[in-house]
């Protein structure tokens, strides 16, 4: 009986092991994944950053917000 319960452990700790393994490649994906968002947005920050040669934000936060009637 004791034989059948440490083959029953062993079962367990190899499924437990096998869970902890696929979670961390779970977890490297989505790492990779946010990482490729970043950078998508930091060259897109990029772009903007280079349309908006002399104008600063605050100049263009500002003649935004003015009336033009």
């Amino acid at each position: 009986m004791a034989i059948a319960l440490e083959r029953r452990v062993d079962a367990l700790m190899s499924d437990v092991q096998a869970i902890q393994k696929e979670l961390i490649l779970s977890k490297m994906q989505q790492n990779k994944r946010s990482r490729r968002n970043q950078d998508i947005w930091d060259s897109l920050s990029q772009k903007v950053a280079t349309s908006w040669d002399s104008v600063t934000a605050v100049d263009e936060i500002t003649s935004q917000r003015e009336k033009q009637w």
